[in-house]
């Protein structure tokens, strides 16, 4: 596993210095007082005021943080990126993390992205899925006393948690994002498995 500084960089994707960044997380600090109350108020921020794009049925793909906060549009991965640049610029240390979700007829489905963040005093990961509740995912919320994911995976339909928890987004996944041209093609690009 990388040192836990690798978990509160800036990169391409996960572009905290940015400046729509850097603003968003003034803003959002105002309301909070320690840093769980500024990471439920970052979560909640993404989960309900940046739709995913194939409930709202933009057809824009928005991959780096900054472009899905200025969109306010993004798939599960988008959104987990943005929440991760909320999340390392108040220098809370937060991984990306992916699991293997079928659909009901067995075929894989893609790789669904979410976040896990390490809060102060705490000696544990806590996984937190921003992707936005809808009906069938109607109480993904953050916690830390346990998951409470949009989806939790269904062993019998193949589904997996994959347990690393990644500095920066998978290759395969930062690929299909980045040579999709539209939602429809994005589907197509992203991997089923890693």
């Amino acid at each position: 596993m990388p040192q836990l500084s690798a978990y509160l960089a800036a990169d391409e994707t996960i572009d905290h210095e940015h400046a729509l960044v850097r603003e968003t997380v003034a803003s959002l600090h105002g309301d909070t007082s320690d840093a769980y109350s500024y990471a439920a108020a970052a979560y909640a921020f993404v989960r309900d005021t940046i739709p995913h794009s194939a409930d709202s049925g933009d057809m824009r793909v928005a991959w780096r943080a900054s472009d899905v906060l200025a969109t306010r549009n993004g798939i599960c991965h988008s959104k987990s990126h943005a929440l991760a640049a909320l999340l390392r610029a108040a220098g809370i240390p937060t991984a990306l993390c992916y699991q293997a979700l079928g659909e009901d007829n067995g075929d894989p489905g893609p790789v669904h992205g979410l976040i896990a963040v390490r809060l102060p005093g705490r000696d544990s990961w806590d996984r937190q899925d921003p992707r936005g509740n809808k009906p069938g995912v109607v109480d993904a919320q953050f916690s830390l006393d346990e998951e409470r994911l949009a989806w939790p995976v269904r062993p019998e339909f193949g589904e997996v948690d994959y347990p690393v928890l990644y500095a920066a987004p998978h290759p395969a996944v930062l690929r299909g994002l980045e040579s999709a041209e539209d939602r429809p093609q994005l589907w197509r690009t992203l991997p089923t498995e890693l």
